[in-house]
């Protein structure tokens, strides 16, 4: 049993790194969910932003002020396709993440099937032995009464 300490270590060590990755999996989730939530945000206030104004283009209107609006309109805009950048690089990490999950789930099965392995081949072993011994306490008793009938004949 001795031997498989190694291998327990092993499995820890695999346990340990699934569960950061399972962490970080769930980071970039988050991080995906709000960034997603941001860019939509931010275009639910645009249609609301020029709903209002274009319900103000329909009075009077000054240049300036339809300046102002298509320069904030022009703006967010950007801000919208940055956004977007930015939710699609969040969604690209937790995909790497969800792989690196699965990469960890695989390799701690495999520790995992190992360890079982060796457990059931130890547990062979002592099997093994302890037939061998049964087997040799039995020849002893077997020989000890033939060898207690030759010298008692009775």
């Amino acid at each position: 049993m001795n031997d498989l300490h190694p291998l327990a270590t092993l499995l820890a060590q695999s346990e340990r790194q699934r569960d950061l990755a399972l962490a970080d999996q769930r980071k970039a989730q988050s991080d995906s969910e709000a960034a997603t939530a941001q860019v939509a945000q931010l275009r639910d206030y645009r249609r609301d932003y020029e709903q209002r104004w274009n319900a103000q283009f329909r009075k009077e209107s000054q240049i300036q002020l339809v300046l102002c609006y298509q320069g904030f309109v022009t703006r967010l805009n950007e801000a919208i396709e940055q956004q977007t950048i930015a939710a699609e690089l969040a969604a690209a990490r937790l995909e790497q993440a969800i792989v690196a999950v699965r990469g960890h789930d695989l390799q701690l099965a495999s520790v995992r099937r190992l360890v079982e392995r060796r457990l059931v081949e130890r547990r062979g072993e002592a099997e093994r032995a302890d037939q061998k011994q049964t087997d040799e306490l039995a020849a002893r008793i077997a020989w000890s009464r033939g060898a207690a009938a030759r010298t008692n004949p009775a």
